[in-house]
């Protein structure tokens, strides 16, 4: 069952809204796309990263307050898909015509996965016209991909791709990468306690998008996590900063593509540092367990 396409967007609840504004543009690149009501006062930043309408909205809310969306390609399929998450007794609720239209799409409907992540399944309106205009020559060519917590991956795993449609590229440990389309992976899997938004990552352009960025946030102030590092899995060389309320980012590039689906067979890596990053990059395995 190919139901979804690709991711659409992500929506982060924040206490700070002007100061998320701020790093998302100078700090990450995003462009910005809009603005609903005023911040402190149930307002909202929509962010660009290719040609998508928005593909990151910080609103005022709680942290914990984090969604990801996925696009269907349409209502008929959208349709289809609540009545067999019904049946699953899953809960779907229909987005009404007022959340759609916040969210630049035609119908939506959202749920959980097992964990407790909020999932938005979406039929998107028109994609901007206009080229995407970085604030700063980050490098950023599109959305990537996210981390998601679970509390019990291989439960979680047959969720997404028995109900969703998703495919496993690779595992580490007991944690599935997944994808929908060519891209190595768009949905990571972590062992954690909690659910939530583990990681949100971008394309960028090149291996000197990666280093440049490196040098930049050490004169920025901003946290780097982790890297640069290359992974063992999609082969990207990624870096890992730190933003507002503790929400991790990510660039990189030179993820691999897999073409051929009825060749691949996926790989199962250890939950070690090493399978994280072939160059010898320590991730702290805790912390993404948190």
């Amino acid at each position: 069952m190919n139901l979804i396409r690709n991711i659409r967007y992500v929506r982060l609840g924040t206490r700070d809204l002007d100061a998320a504004t701020r790093f998302a543009t100078r700090i990450v690149g995003l462009q910005e796309a809009g603005r609903v009501g005023t911040a402190g006062a149930g307002g909202a930043v929509y962010f660009r990263s290719d040609t998508r309408h928005h593909t990151l909205v910080y609103f005022d809310g709680e942290p914990t307050e984090q969604i990801v969306a996925f696009e269907v390609d349409e209502a008929a399929a959208l349709k289809a898909a609540a009545r067999n998450f019904e049946a699953l007794g899953l809960a779907p609720r229909r987005g009404s015509r007022d959340e759609c239209a916040l969210r630049n799409v035609t119908a939506m409907i959202a749920l959980r996965d097992p964990s407790g992540n909020a999932l938005e399944l979406v039929v998107p309106a028109k994609d901007s016209d206009a080229t995407f205009v970085a604030p700063r020559a980050a490098g950023i060519t599109g959305f990537a991909h996210v981390a998601l917590r679970s509390n019990d991956p291989v439960r979680d795993e047959a969720f997404w791709t028995g109900v969703l449609g998703a495919r496993v590229s690779d595992r580490i440990g007991n944690a599935p990468m997944l994808r929908f389309d060519e891209a190595h992976h768009r949905v990571a899997l972590l062992p954690a306690k909690r659910p939530g938004i583990q990681h949100i990552a971008h394309q960028v352009g090149s291996l000197d998008d990666v280093m440049r960025a490196w040098y930049f946030f050490g004169e920025s102030g901003a946290r780097i996590v982790l890297g640069p590092c290359r992974e063992p899995t999609s082969t990207a060389i990624y870096l890992h900063f730190e933003g507002p309320d503790g929400m991790v980012f990510e660039y990189l590039a030179g993820a691999k593509s897999i073409t051929n689906d009825a060749a691949h067979r996926p790989r199962h890596f250890p939950f070690a540092a090493r399978s994280f990053c072939m160059w010898g990059g320590k991730p702290d395995l805790s912390e993404l367990m948190s």
